[in-house]
């Protein structure tokens, strides 16, 4: 690997960081499933899969960003198991949310680096911002996006990662200091 030396994190150092993001871990599934006691739950098994699946963190900020959006699935997952009515909001009222999540509050907790993203996404064909909200803003898996859109699982699959792909270039173009960060540095 041309003299790259990778650095795992031990099990001790992942709850260790873990724990330092409990708060926002739990809040997070929080905003999703309106249930404290659902919110622990997921943040338990959170922290559960992070020692007990074969998955490797090379750093604190990998750790975290994983942390978040398996909470995020977690969440959704127990909506979907344990909400048997939709009080979902309209689409109308979606799009503003999600407007509003893109722009301004990007804005106020990630600065730079979300109005980064929030400028990359929205230079995105309609087809490919689509694809990435029914992933990450309606929940969709990936096999109920094949289901959805029409297009083969493992087609969705290499749209998403090309679309993460994509999304992560733009983002360290437009954020020449992030490249060149210091991979062990957390983001708040």
């Amino acid at each position: 690997m041309n003299g790259v030396v990778l650095m795992k994190l031990e099990e001790s150092q992942i709850l260790k960081v873990l724990m330092e993001w409990r708060n926002r871990i739990s809040a997070a599934a929080w905003l999703i499933v309106k249930d404290t006691h659902a919110a622990e739950d997921i943040f338990q098994n959170v922290a559960l899969k992070s020692i007990t699946k074969n998955v490797v963190f090379e750093a604190e900020p990998a750790l975290v960003s994983w942390a978040f959006i398996t909470a995020r699935r977690e969440a959704i997952d127990w909506i979907r198991r344990h909400r048997k009515v939709t009080m979902g909001l309209s689409d109308e009222l979606m799009d503003m949310l999600e407007l509003e999540w893109t722009t301004d509050s990007s804005k106020k907790t990630n600065g730079a680096r979300g109005d980064a993203l929030a400028t990359c996404l929205e230079s995105l064909p309609d087809k490919s911002r689509k694809l990435l909200r029914l992933r990450y803003f309606e929940g969709y898996n990936c096999s109920e996006i094949s289901e959805k859109v029409g297009i083969e699982l493992n087609a969705v699959y290499k749209r998403l990662s090309r679309l993460h792909q994509g999304l992560k270039t733009c983002i360290e173009k437009r954020m020449p200091s992030m490249a060149s960060m210091n991979r062990d540095q957390v983001y708040e």
